[in-house]
């Protein structure tokens, strides 16, 4: 009896035409007929009329290019006449987006696309097609410049080769490691590789142990590894740390003379009570006319690090201080940051001052921008200055009364000028001897705070506005440091304006004056609420993100049409830029390039986000271990999260973020509605939504992963 001929199976048109498009993506400037890509589907059991189908119809709509009745092409859109350039922003899925400022959308690239980049590698890109969505995507062409070379992973050990694979997967491959390479690390070590190479052929990277950090899950260990994960180096290079022992601490009475001296103008810093980088100082007097010298004095950190020493090629590499729970790792050796250019009380020191004279209403008559000498008479904690402020007995209650008056007219000349009002909770801990969280709090900011931060804004949309003057004035193109913030998204509007109405309260958005004066008066009402901290977290979403560029649009979310970073050069890389070219402009010299400028300032705003990560991270990382030893403690939370897997929700006293799986939420079948946030039972019509106040207990932590798992505290009996 013959074999019955088995029958091919017959795939789906729009499962062919992907795979058609995936073929011709992966060959965009070949040429291909109906006979090569059938020969290519053969092993695929894809019958030849649906090939030729697929073909014509991907033609039919434009992504494909018929040549002639045979030859078909990949049809490129106009930006594909040229590479872009951009930073990777990988996901846990190995595909990743590269960002760049050449295109309103991001680039989404294939795993296989990468071509070896990394997660921030800065990269040069080839569009090629545009995705259903809209969004565009290509592949990398060339690797610019390494977002970083160290990486973070626990190490496997064989008896003829070790592997690591690093941490969080946001990097997908396993780095081999050779025998000699490993430093001594022992099996499962948490460890800081060196990539030495990946050639082209090659399906993994090669590396080297440059550090053991230890096991996993102790606190040291981890706080070293996220710094590290996020393109963080964890020490300074010998030939930095040479140049900063040879820097003196002593100012010369030549350069003295070559400053502004303010030394007997009475001067205080107030920061927090851990401080020891006292980058700004405030100073006050009055002049005869009756009107207030209000000095805001910067630590002039462009006077120590000059331009092309191995120490400023640092700085610029790290861009940015990070500040994580328990720790600083500093933009600059400790002698620089902590020393010579802190502005420590009861000492001489080197600065670069913003001086205003002003009017009781907190105008500004005058000003004058330059480099002076002062001296700190006082450091204030916050809480000291606070506690002046609200009446305890001090020879400096005057003073702070004095300024606290101008910055309450100064904020509110800011929020008269269309200024949105963001009061974000910040995460806090107390830890006990050994490093172990043993409270969480959010720290409230006070009048004092306030304070400081007001003559900040005014010291830094002042420099700004004065370059935009000097290049009116002299018609010149000035490349400066802006610190933008452009206007929100409309859609992004629409859904913050959804999410607001769930609480009862109303967004306008028939303009951007209505809207930032709605939402100001929405951040006044929920002062205190449970609500606050989720609603100004969605707000602060919803706005675009703030960056350094040369190209001044203004700030949208201070209300400035000028704005710049001038007061926290310890910290903050474009603050040193924004100095130099200051002084540039102020003596009449050449200035810098723009377009070095702005790649500088494109990094910075990078290493800014990294920092923005990584603190969050530790703060993640500290919050599961708060609650480790409080399994089955049941707290008040309210639904911060609402996704089809489950539901997150933030403890009200803690802030601590925890997720509430589907499959654990009680006694209904439960399926998502993303229209209401909220997660909906079939049977019961019970309702979890976006904002509830719910209690619930913590099931389970996971240190590693950084997750908190939870289940609702009700009984079986209080559902009946």
């Amino acid at each position: 009896m013959a074999k019955k001929k088995k029958k091919l199976k017959r795939y789906s048109t729009e499962t062919v035409m992907k795979k058609v498009l995936l073929y011709f993506i992966s060959n965009p400037d070949k040429e291909f007929t109906y006979g090569d890509l059938i020969k290519h589907f053969k092993k695929k059991k894809v019958m030849k009329e649906q090939v030729v189908e697929s073909l014509e119809k991907l033609s039919q709509q434009g992504k494909l290019r018929k040549s002639n009745s045979k030859l078909f092409k990949l049809k490129k859109g106009k930006s594909s006449k040229k590479p872009i350039v951009g930073y990777v922003d990988m996901n846990k899925s190995g595909n990743a987006y590269v960002i760049t400022d050449q295109h309103a959308k991001d680039v989404f690239i294939k795993y296989g696309n990468l071509n070896q980049a990394f997660n921030g590698d800065k990269v040069k890109v080839e569009i090629f097609a545009e995705r259903k969505s809209g969004k565009l995507e290509g592949k990398v062409v060339e690797i610019l410049e390494r977002n970083q070379t160290e990486f973070v992973g626990q190490i496997h050990i064989s008896k003829q080769f070790a592997f690591v694979q690093p941490d969080r997967s946001i990097t997908p491959v396993d780095f081999f490691i050779a025998p000699e390479n490993t430093m001594d690390a022992k099996h499962l070590d948490k460890v800081v590789i060196q990539l030495l190479n990946w050639r082209p052929k090659d399906k993994s990277p090669t590396g080297k142990v440059v550090k053991v950090l230890g096991k996993p899950g102790l606190n040291d260990v981890e706080m070293q590894a996220i710094l590290v994960e996020n393109g963080f180096p964890l020490s300074f290079p010998k030939e930095v740390m040479q140049e900063t022992n040879k820097i003196s601490d002593k100012i010369t009475e030549a350069e003295i003379a070559e400053r502004r001296d303010m030394r007997e103008v009475p001067t205080f810093t107030i920061d927090p009570h851990d401080a020891k980088d006292f980058d700004d100082a405030i100073s006050m007097q009055q002049l005869e006319n009756g009107n207030w010298e209000i000095g805001v004095h910067i630590a002039d950190v462009s006077h120590y690090v000059k331009p092309g020493t191995a120490l400023d090629k640092e700085a610029y590499k790290r861009a940015t201080s990070v500040y994580l729970v328990d720790r600083v790792l500093p933009m600059l050796p400790e002698k620089i940051s902590n020393v010579i250019c802190s502005l420590r009380p009861n000492e001489e020191k080197c600065t670069y001052s913003a001086v205003f004279e002003m009017d009781e209403n907190a105008k500004v008559i005058n000003e004058w921008f330059g480099r002076t000498v002062t001296y700190s008479d006082k450091r204030f904690t916050y809480e000291e200055a606070q506690e002046i402020i609200e009446g305890a007995e001090s020879e400096w209650s005057e003073q702070l009364a004095l300024l606290n008056d101008l910055a309450y007219k100064l904020r509110a000349q800011k929020f008269d000028n269309g200024a949105i009002s963001f009061e974000t909770a910040e995460v806090k801990f107390r830890f006990d001897e050994e490093g172990k969280p043993i409270e969480v709090y959010t720290k409230e900011r006070k009048d004092a705070h306030l304070l400081i931060e007001d003559f900040m804004l005014l010291a830094n949309r002042s420099v700004a506005g004065f370059i935009q003057k000097q290049k009116a004035k002299t018609g010149k193109d000035i490349p400066y440091v802006y610190r933008v913030h452009d206007l929100p998204d409309i859609e992004k509007l629409v859904t913050f304006q959804h999410y607001a109405s769930t609480f009862g309260h109303e967004i306008q958005l028939d303009n951007m004056d209505e809207f930032s004066k709605s939402l100001n008066s929405m951040m006044k009402k929920i002062a205190g609420k449970p609500e606050q901290s989720l609603l100004s977290f969605l707000a602060v979403r919803s706005m675009s993100k703030a960056k350094y560029t040369t190209t001044n649009i203004g700030h949208y979310g201070l209300g400035f049409e000028n704005y710049t970073h001038f007061t926290s050069p310890i910290r903050r890389y474009p603050d040193v830029l924004a100095h130099r070219l200051l002084e540039s402009v102020l003596k009449k010299q050449p200035i810098a390039k723009r377009n070095a400028l702005q790649m500088q300032l494109e990094h910075s705003s990078l290493m800014e986000r990294k920092a923005i990560k990584a603190e969050r991270t530790a703060t993640k990382f500290k919050q599961v271990e708060f609650l480790q030893d409080k399994i089955g403690q049941e707290f008040e939370g309210m639904i911060s999260g609402v996704k089809h897997y489950g539901i997150f929700v933030e403890l009200l006293e803690s802030k601590c973020e925890g997720l509430v799986g589907i499959e654990d939420l009680p006694y209904d079948q439960y399926v998502y509605k993303e229209a209401k946030q909220a997660i909906v039972g079939l049977l019961s019509d019970r309702t979890f939504k976006l904002g509830d106040v719910v209690r619930v207990k913590v099931e389970k932590t996971n240190l590693e992963n950084r997750t908190i798992d939870m289940v609702m505290a009700e009984s079986h009996d209080e559902e009946e």
